[in-house]
Formats: structure tokens, C-alpha cells, sequence
């Protein structure tokens, strides 16, 4: 079975760290058996060296001739987003987008997807502090400020740095359901779904209260108990604050309210479902914490814009198309 193969654009300047994440989230670096197959490799509009943003020289094997073969092509933040994109690259972007190829661009990474057309009339996000920036250099796309990342057909884009770990780990969720991308995320030590946008992070720093702050371990007990009937209060005993701290703490810890959080969950877990078991529809509303099937169909909708059973036939669709590919490589 022929792996996925992947390109990562690397540069003058290039985010080691971004340069780094593709094959950290895609398991090269020692993945367990049944992890799912894939060939990370590393191109440049000329292969040879390269210095980093950290000053260090990087040796890239490949030049732009290997987006010609990849399936994934993933850009790194771009070092200058006033300076657009060379038009060998954005050429090379715009052939690879044609003939099927999924297109990513990781931070300031989506200028270059947008320097090559890419973006146009499509959704997308960047990094917030370039927002204006992006807003006029391209006007005809509808521009995503509230998320960490944004899949419009085959073009994503995610935002801030760190946001590049969320992304990848969407890319295994869609393409191998939620258990590879939980194994994945537990390799990385790193939370397999985040809650929230990108304006918990827009210049409001957290207090650091360490000694008070326990909303990590009341998130987990949370998340243990998410098919129970939870409220606000019980979540409040548990990390033994009182409502109104526990509500203020909450919100600047998850960016988002108590109930929303809920849901978020819920539906992450009756996904997990959906994808592993033949449960009926009933069946997975009570597992996870819907009150009614009714509830979970329109969580359902308003999260993921499509129905329970839809998901599950449409995720049962690109599993096996997944495989038949792989097999006929």
C-alpha cells in the first residue's frame, strides 16, 4: 500500500518550527503499527541549503518538481507577507491545485495561496495580526477571523503558529476518523480537538494563577462524564469555585461559554461513534449526552452542516475511496 505523499514548501527565512509540524503530526517520526502511511519530503523553489528563521542551514533534497507528485502540498508561514509569492511557485501551486492535489497553507502561509489564485471566493484564515494586510491584498476572499483553521474544498488554511498542529490533525480526523487522529494527538502530547477561535488569543493575555486555576482537570473530568446531564454548577463544585468564577475562568481558559464547550464535545464524541460503531442514531445521542436525538441531529447542523447519518455515510464513502486509492497506487 503506496503511502501519502506530502510536500513542504521550504524557504529563505522559513518557521523551523512550522517546517517541522507535517512530519511531527503525519507520524514519520516513529508512528506505532496501523497508523496510517505517510511520506513526508521537504522542496524548494532550488534544491540545497536553506537557512531557517532560527539561523540554521537546512539541507532540501527536492525542488519544486515534487509538488508535481505529491497529494498534500503544505506552506509554511511566509517569511514577508508583503513580499508576494515568486511565480514559479505560485505556478507550481496552481498545477498541483488542478490536478487534485489538497493545498495547505499554515499561518501567513495562505498569502502564497492567495498570491496564486487559490483563495479566490473561497473561505480562509491567516494569522490575526495580518487581517488588513490579507483583507486588501485579497479581496475576494471571504476572510475567517473566528477560527484556527478552514477547510473550503481542497484549500485549507489555518491561522496563528501554533494553530498549524490543529490543522494537520483535522487533515488525519477527515481523512481517518477520530481514533488515528486521537492516537496522533497523544503521540504529541497535545490536545486532539481545540475549542475555540482565534480571538482567545488576540493581545488579552490570561492571568497565570496556577495555584488557583483548575480547569484543566475539570475539562477532563468533564469530558469523562459527557454523556451525563452536566450543568454549570456541578462543573463549578468540581473544580470547587463558585459559579461566577468558574463561568469568568472558564471563558478565558476555552474562549468560548460552558454549554458551547458541551456541545463541541458531544458532537466530537457521537462522531467517534459514528465512525467506529454500527450504533443506531438513538443510541449515540444518549452515549453522547444528547437529551434527544432531535438535539444531537441539530448540534450536528449548526457544527458540521450536515445530518448524523450523512456524516457516517459520507465518512464510510471517503474511508473506502481512501483505501481503494491507496491500494491501486
Amino acid at each position: 500500500m503506496s503511502p501519502t505523499r506530502i510536500a513542504v514548501l521550504a524557504f529563505e527565512g522559513v518557521s523551523l518550527f512550522q517546517l517541522s509540524i507535517p512530519a511531527m503530526a503525519f507520524g514519520v517520526m516513529g508512528a506505532p503499527p496501523g497508523f496510517p502511511a505517510y511520506e513526508v519530503r521537504h522542496c524548494a523553489l532550488l534544491p540545497g541549503a536553506v537557512r531557517s528563521d532560527q539561523g540554521l542551514e537546512i539541507q532540501v533534497p527536492d525542488g519544486l518538481d515534487a509538488m508535481d507528485e505529491a497529494d498534500i502540498i503544505i506552506v509554511p508561514a511566509w517569511c514577508d507577507p508583503e513580499t508576494p509569492a515568486p511565480a514559479k511557485l505560485t505556478r507550481a501551486l496552481r498545477r498541483a491545485h488542478a490536478r487534485g492535489a489538497l493545498i495547505v497553507g499554515l499561518c501567513l502561509g495562505a498569502f502564497v495561496l492567495g498570491d496564486a489564485g487559490l483563495l479566490d471566493d473561497r473561505e480562509a484564515t491567516t494569522h490575526w495580526v495580518a487581517k488588513e494586510l490579507f483583507a486588501r491584498r485579497f479581496p475576494r476572499t471571504r476572510f475567517r477571523p473566528d477560527v484556527l483553521y478552514v477547510a473550503d474544498g481542497s484549500v485549507i488554511t489555518s491561522a496563528g503558529t501554533v494553530a498549524a498542529i490543529d490543522c494537520c490533525l483535522q487533515l488525519v480526523r477527515e481523512r481517518h476518523g477520530s481514533d488515528a487522529a486521537n492516537r496522533m494527538a497523544r503521540l504529541l502530547v497535545t490536545p486532539p480537538h481545540r475549542q475555540g477561535g482565534q480571538a482567545q488569543y488576540i493581545e488579552r493575555p490570561v492571568p497565570q494563577r496556577h495555584s488557583e486555576n483548575r480547569l484543566p482537570g475539570v475539562l477532563e473530568w468533564a469530558r469523562a462524564h459527557v454523556s451525563e446531564p452536566l450543568t454549570v454548577d456541578q462543573l463549578a463544585d468540581v473544580a470547587m469555585m463558585s459559579r461566577r468564577t468558574f463561568t469568568r475562568r472558564f471563558r478565558e481558559a476555552t474562549g468560548t461559554t460552558v454549554l458551547k464547550w458541551l456541545n463541541a464535545e458531544r458532537v466530537a464524541r457521537a462522531q467517534l461513534l459514528l465512525e467506529t460503531t454500527e450504533m443506531p442514531i438513538e443510541c449515540i445521542a444518549s452515549e453522547a449526552g444528547f437529551s434527544t436525538p432531535l438535539s444531537l441531529r441539530q448540534q450536528f447542523s449548526a457544527q458540521l452542516g450536515t445530518s448524523p447519518s450523512d456524516y457516517r455515510r459520507s465518512f464510510c464513502q471517503r474511508r473506502q475511496a481512501g483505501n481503494q486509492g491507496q491500494g491501486n497506487a
